[in-house]
């Protein structure tokens, strides 16, 4: 029992590095600009919890079409796929907000409600149901984009700092010989003097 308890554990461990800590350490390592990173994580845990099933990929799709220059593709979808558990948790409570704002009847959650919507019968309440956590969701997106960017522009200003590459990591060892050392003109120098001929 215990050993099967620590194996789904490192196998737990194991799927969160490779799907999760790895891509984002891949992130950080390229350089990208942390206001970038940051607006593309906002953007796409706001819209991973989309509260229809199946419709954040597209949406991020249509945001990454949107957004080109501003948004960074694999921080966005990472952060769609991160968002998933969080989107079936918020389902309700955005059903209960847009009831809250309509004034209008609560859906009810219950087993007869259920064996409606198997039949057939309740095709017009589920269809209000929708509408309603679509409004909870429009309403507090703003809202939860704004928070989310204010909370990982710091983040990833601290992790790109850590994480950024910065050349080999091997110390380069000093001459021995008193020569003075020739260094070769930097791309840029050699691009200009081309430019100047």
């Amino acid at each position: 029992m215990v050993k099967s308890c620590f194996s789904f554990g490192s196998g737990l461990a194991s799927w969160f590095r490779a799907r999760i800590s790895d891509p984002l350490l891949q992130i950080l390592r390229k350089g990208t600009e942390p206001k970038k990173l940051a607006f593309s994580a906002s953007l796409g845990i706001t819209l991973g919890v989309f509260p229809i099933c199946g419709v954040t990929v597209f949406l991020c799709g249509i945001a990454l079409a949107l957004f080109r220059s501003q948004c960074h593709a694999a921080t966005m979808m990472l952060a769609n796929f991160i968002a998933t558990p969080i989107e079936l948790s918020l389902m309700i409570p955005f059903l209960r907000f847009g009831d809250f704002i309509t004034g209008g009847p609560k859906f009810p959650l219950t087993s007869d409600a259920f064996k409606k919507f198997l039949t057939g019968q309740a095709s017009r309440e589920i269809l209000y149901s929708i509408y309603h956590a679509l409004l909870g969701w429009v309403v507090t997106a703003p809202m939860l984009f704004g928070a989310l960017y204010i909370a990982l522009v710091p983040g990833f200003m601290i992790l790109t700092r850590r994480f950024a590459a910065t050349g080999p990591s091997t110390p380069k060892k000093p001459s021995s010989s008193p020569r003075k050392q020739v260094t070769s003109p930097s791309t840029s120098e050699v691009k200009l003097k081309i430019r100047d001929v």
